[in-house]
């Protein structure tokens, strides 16, 4: 009889014991973190302007801060539509970190026949594998900001080329 009172009161003690730890870790647990959540949007596709092209070619390079210049046989002409860098809008909390990463050349199709090679970047945090913080609090916008490098040859067909391009945002 003495031994059944002392085996309940140990498992009792051990009961009381493990819920007061239960309890205590509880109370000293740290705060949830704010979500995760990067939100991404691209607002403005890159754009090389209208430009002549003479002899063998060369290369048209729209910089992530909208600065123009060409190589070669290409004139830049100031006609609509006027070059502009890609941009996209990052939505991210405070304190996290954003790597991009992007394929640095994709390939242009002309409306017209033919192709072009467009090299991309650098975007204005830096080059292909960058990081950088995010600005402010999480309502706040991180803009990033793409230029490239548009390689054209003398034999490519008049008109317009399109293409795509994916930058893959990664949060740290």
């Amino acid at each position: 009889m003495i031994k059944a009172i002392t085996n309940k009161r140990i498992l009792k003690s051990l009961f009381l014991t493990t819920m007061f730890f239960f309890c205590a870790s509880m109370v000293i647990a740290q705060p949830e973190l704010p979500k995760r959540a990067i939100s991404v949007q691209a607002t403005q596709s890159i754009n090389f302007g209208t430009f002549c092209v003479t002899g063998a070619g060369g290369t048209v390079t729209v910089g992530y801060d909208g600065s123009t210049s060409s190589t070669g046989g290409i004139t830049l002409l100031s006609i609509a539509p006027t070059a502009q860098p890609a941009i996209f809008e990052i939505k991210l909390c405070q304190g996290r970190n954003v790597n991009i990463t992007f394929i640095p050349t994709t390939t242009l199709i002309g409306s017209n026949g033919g192709t072009l090679t467009l090299d991309i970047g650098p975007t204005e945090k830096g080059p292909n594998g960058c990081h950088f913080a995010t600005n402010a609090d999480c309502n706040f916008i991180t803009p990033l900001r793409v230029g490239g490098t548009l390689h054209v040859p003398g034999t490519a067909p008049q008109g317009t080329y399109s293409g795509s391009f994916e930058i893959t945002f990664n949060q740290e």
